[in-house]
């Protein structure tokens, strides 16, 4: 059903709200998401909406997710569709794929820069903005009548453009006029500035329904991340009530969830806001928790009994055939009644209570460079599901690298807080990674790169200001683990070394661009290298490297060397350098499991029988 059709029709006294969720990287996330939306389903949001990674990277998983919940499991869903290097021929591609699976609404979208470009460029010409996608569908026999259109608006201002206020409510207005039936704003976290926002697009004569976008607080890692990334504006109050309680994770949620209520009562209490958009991350307790307290949960629209009748043949009330409220085929109401019957559960309200609320759970704090595989939050450190490593802001302090030493350089400046980020972070060292920062440098100066590393740890408070995370009374461990990327020699080196001195204490991973993986660990090997006890709860595994984690990261550094290359013209010294490294080197991960000494890794790189 149409969203716009769904939001004149609502009749609850509660306002609506919709959820957000990105297609997981892995196989296993992606089986694990489906269950998680089923649960948040029975909090009856009026629809989800599923994202579409920049120039079409999520396609297929997108487009598969989007149709899995609106044709199998009956919940009306939004696809997200942009713009961005979308090659001639995709949009229509996307469409029809929509259009065949039973969706009717699109989020039409110009998208975020891809990676390795630092101003956006189109690549269909045909499609420059996201009042391209608007118009396009509108004036196609094919697609008009089916959808239902969103576009997005940024209360804040757009963070990739340097437009005032007034230019950009006119964008706005220019989308709406064009077709778009509902506005879907970026995410914020002061509730003042968004409704006077509210106020002048409606001074604008702009009508559409107006859902904004909320994002409970997770981490306040990520959330420095995500504010970093999406240039979104933060009170001095929120940083100020953060920081005392940036070192428990579950302090910090509980406050995410309690300013989320408090922002959007605030924004709802106006009477112009009609309904909420949660981002979720692919996680839900915080989500489930602010409606619970918003008192939202539990009801439903009033639904009316319909006709089951067959499509074909005579029919003898043949007048109500042309009302989809009270007709309804045998085919549809039989998936209704299936779905109603498989996943309306009963969400436990109790953290480490019952297998269902630990399904809820087990991820909720996504600490470490991915997690766990298994997660729908899997490698997510940004809004849409992307990595956000790679930030152009950072290109002026990482120079013009035209050999190997001005790169170890580079990575060496990283390491003393000489350069605010770098191509692998966008933030600076952790504070953590400062503990063992005399070792980075001497791995950094003999050209081993070194991109993720994390010291070991033996039952670290959890309200430890350096090393602790999740909720407080806990104890939290680490093994030791580096990552840098090595000449080819080199690894043939440490793989000696592991050989001869490891004595099953040392396991790695090595891979290339080329897609060669090599590694002493067994194929189905798990390795949890940060792990925390809690009072009352299960062992929680945040950091777990395994085959498909690091071939998952793999990719995705390798791709970060092509994309910070293209920032570069063709055939200058410094794109011709980065590509070289690219299919030259190899990134390398080392586990040293004695998590009791805390220089074990170190002294087995660094020291030895056999000097590296």
């Amino acid at each position: 059903m149409k969203l716009s059709d769904k939001i004149a029709a609502y009749n609850l006294s509660h306002p609506f709200y919709t959820f957000e969720f990105f297609p997981p990287r892995t196989d296993q996330g992606f089986e694990n998401l489906i269950p998680r939306i089923s649960r948040l389903s029975t909090l009856n949001p009026l629809a989800i909406s599923v994202t579409w990674g920049a120039g079409g990277s999520t396609r297929d998983r997108s487009i598969d997710l989007a149709g899995l919940t609106q044709s199998d499991y009956g919940i009306d869903t939004v696809l997200h569709l942009t713009c961005t290097n979308m090659v001639p021929g995709m949009v229509d591609d996307a469409l029809r794929a929509a259009k065949v699976r039973g969706i009717q609404n699109i989020l039409a979208l110009r998208g975020d820069p891809s990676r390795g470009t630092e101003h956006w460029t189109p690549v269909d010409s045909q499609f420059t903005r996201g009042i391209d996608l608007v118009r396009y569908i509108r004036s196609s026999p094919e697609f008009s009548s089916h959808f239902c259109i969103g576009v997005a608006a940024y209360p804040e201002g757009h963070p990739d453009r340097e437009t005032d206020e007034d230019s950009s409510l006119n964008v706005l207005k220019e989308k709406v006029d064009a077709g778009a039936d509902f506005i879907v704003t970026q995410l914020f976290y002061d509730a003042d500035p968004f409704i006077e926002w509210v106020n002048k697009v409606r001074d604008k004569g702009i009508t559409v329904p107006i859902i904004p976008g909320v994002m409970p607080i997770q981490t306040y890692s990520s959330f420095l991340r995500l504010i970093k990334l999406c240039g979104v504006k933060v009170p001095p109050s929120v940083m100020a009530a953060l920081e005392p309680i940036c070192h428990d994770d579950q302090l910090v949620k509980d406050y995410g969830v309690g300013l989320a209520v408090d922002i959007i009562r605030k924004i709802t209490a106006t009477g112009k806001i009609k309904g909420i958009h949660f981002c979720t991350l692919n996680l839900e307790k915080s989500v489930q928790l602010v409606i619970e307290k918003l008192q939202w949960a539990g009801g439903s629209p009033i639904m009316k009994n319909k006709l089951i009748a067959d499509a074909p043949g005579p029919m003898i009330h043949a007048q109500l055939a042309t009302s989809s409220d009270l007709v309804i085929d045998p085919t549809t109401a039989t998936n209704t009644a299936t779905n109603a019957l498989t996943f309306k559960q009963t969400l436990d309200p109790e953290p480490g209570r019952g297998e269902l609320n630990n399904a809820a759970t087990w991820d909720d704090f996504p600490n470490g460079r991915f997690g766990d595989y298994k997660s729908p939050a899997f490698g997510a450190q940004d809004q849409w599901g992307g990595t956000g490593f790679c930030q152009y802001e950072g290109l002026s302090e990482w120079g013009h690298s035209k050999s190997a030493d001005d790169l170890t350089s580079l990575f060496l400046r990283y390491l003393h807080s000489e350069v605010s980020s770098s191509p692998f972070s966008s933030l600076p060292l952790s504070s953590e990674s400062l503990t063992i920062l005399p070792h980075l440098e001497q791995l950094t100066k003999r050209g081993w790169w070194t991109v993720c590393s994390q010291p070991a740890v033996d039952g670290a408070c959890s309200t430890d200001e350096v090393f602790g995370w999740g909720p407080r009374g806990g104890y939290v461990y680490q093994k030791s683990f580096v990552e840098f990327f090595v000449e080819e020699k080199d690894l043939e080196m440490i793989e000696k070394k592991i050989e001869v001195e490891g004595r099953g204490w040392v396991h790695y991973f090595a891979g290339n661009l080329q897609g060669e993986c090599r590694s002493n660990v067994p194929d189905d090997g798990r390795n949890a290298v940060t792990w925390g006890m809690f009072p009352g709860q299960e062992i929680t595994q945040t950091t777990i490297i395994e085959r498909e984690s690091f071939l998952t990261w793999k990719d995705e550094a390798f791709s970060i060397w092509a994309e910070w290359a293209s920032f570069y013209p063709p055939g200058s010294e410094e794109r011709e350098l980065l590509d070289s490294v690219r299919k030259e080197r190899w990134l390398v991960s080392v586990v040293h499991h004695d998590y009791k000494r805390p220089d074990a890794l170190w002294t087995f790189l660094l020291d030895g029988e056999l000097p590296l």
